[in-house]
């Protein structure tokens, strides 16, 4: 490896781990003020609140990188420019277009490191903040999952707990259903074994219901009961994914098609995850671009400014075309490959007369 290519990759390196350790320390107070707001009014331990904190950051770290890349190549080129660095190595024969591609492979490699290591341990994190905050939260005592042998929900109105287990989602209808109910003292009351359940509303309707008690059972042609859950609420069950790994994310997808349940969202977060390592190759080299473009303006205040305005706008962007593909507006594909698209056809437009500049 030249010498030169170290070179850049200490400086990109040394540059991402600064905007990194930035970005980690806004989120990680941020998150923290957070907690102490949602605790208020809940006694628990000082540290608890910190623990949640820390927990609760590495997965916004991870949704920031494509933007801390976009700083890092602004920081990255403000070092070459200094000393006039950039063109020592353009009258050593080093051209631009040989610099942009060392800082894209750069990108790339760190990008799949990133995807394979750090996201799986911010998503576990992430889930470890979950069920440690769960039992705080005003719905604690309900839960609805989706495993191999259908989806299970645990409710409990009152004094009674409901376990209901599925296994098929039609639309508004739960399919092939089998319910226990349990007492405050957690002794089965009855069970309770339909076919289709209406869940429209949170007033279920069961079809053709067989109340079984003791050894004897009644036939009830419809039966009404509360709970806490309808289908909206139950098609929201992981509007969190990411607390999920990325082999959870495909066993959860196997399960979701299994079950007839819609496999959208985590189509959506998977195909993010693997387009990031991409995304951040083409932020990088916009970023690029735009620094040897306004190399000329005095001031680094300015240019990252830039760079932050321009961080902001294709967040917007980016986060409208994801909205368009997780209410199916657009598909999967599109939402997420055409804002790639765009900034790949921005970047080669910029190209144009790269080794001039």
């Amino acid at each position: 490896m030249k010498v030169y290519t170290l070179y850049f990759i200490n400086i990109f390196i040394k540059s991402l781990l600064y905007v990194t350790g930035v970005a980690i320390s806004l989120v990680l107070i941020l998150n923290l003020l957070g907690e102490l707001n949602f605790f208020q009014n809940i006694k628990v331990e000082h540290y608890f609140t910190f623990l949640l904190a820390f927990l609760n950051s590495p997965i916004f770290i991870f949704d920031m990188f494509p933007f801390i890349f976009l700083v890092t190549a602004q920081l990255f080129f403000i070092k070459l420019f200094k000393n006039s660095e950039l063109l020592t190595f353009k009258y050593s024969g080093l051209k631009n277009s040989n610099i942009l591609l060392i800082l894209c492979t750069i990108s790339l490699f760190t990008g799949l490191l990133i995807v394979t290591i750090f996201y799986n341990f911010s998503s576990n994190l992430k889930n470890l903040y979950l069920e440690l905050k769960q039992p705080y939260t005003t719905d604690g005592k309900y839960l609805a999952v989706i495993t191999n042998n259908g989806l299970w929900i645990r409710d409990k109105i009152k004094d009674k707990t409901l376990i209901i287990n599925s296994s098929k989602i039609d639309q508004n209808y739960l399919i092939d259903n089998f319910i226990t109910e349990f007492d405050s003292e957690l002794n089965i009351t009855k069970n309770i074994r339909s076919d289709k359940i209406d869940i429209s509303e949170n007033e279920w309707l069961i079809y053709d219901a067989k109340v079984y008690k003791k050894n004897d059972y009644v036939f009830h042609e419809i039966l009404n009961i509360k709970t806490n859950f309808n289908s909206k609420r139950i098609n929201t069950l992981y509007s969190n994914l990411n607390s999920l790994n990325i082999m959870e994310l495909y066993e959860l997808r196997k399960n979701y098609k299994k079950l007839n349940y819609s496999i959208t969202e985590v189509d959506l977060q998977l195909l993010k995850l693997i387009s990031l390592p991409f995304f951040l190759v083409l932020m990088s080299l916009f970023s690029s671009l735009i620094m040897l473009k306004i190399k000329h303006l005095s001031g680094s205040t300015i240019k990252i400014s830039l760079g932050l305005f321009f961080s902001v706008i294709i967040y917007y962007f980016n986060n409208f075309f994801f909205v368009l593909g997780s209410t199916e507006k657009l598909s999967v594909h599109t939402s997420i490959f055409t804002p790639l698209l765009i900034l790949t056809f921005i970047n080669m437009i910029m190209l144009n007369k790269l080794n001039d500049q």
